[in-house]
């Protein structure tokens, strides 16, 4: 498999540096996800044209992880429950 680099943005690094241990797996598991399968999340349209958001099962709790790609990168823009998560994103744009 093709090396592909993963970058995080400065707001999923504030998220992901809050969450617990457990969370943390569930994250990666679905960060290893979309690295394999990029078009797994749905595309966005208008301000948030070329991002994609995954939905995925952290803990018994839905969390979404907003990220953009192209074949050697992985952008994680964004990570967190649905509660302000578009407001945020749109905002570190």
């Amino acid at each position: 498999m093709r090396n592909i680099s993963i970058l995080q943005m400065p707001l999923f690094k504030r998220a992901y540096k809050k969450l617990h241990q457990n969370q943390k797996v569930a994250v990666d598991e679905a960060i290893g996800d979309i690295v394999r399968d990029p078009f797994l999340g749905q595309a966005k349209k208008g301000d948030l044209n070329g991002v994609y958001v995954h939905k995925f099962d952290c803990v018994h709790q839905q969390f979404l992880l907003a990220y953009e790609f192209d074949p050697q990168t992985r952008i994680l823009l964004a990570l967190g429950v649905h509660e302000n998560f578009y407001r945020d994103l749109k905002q570190s744009r």
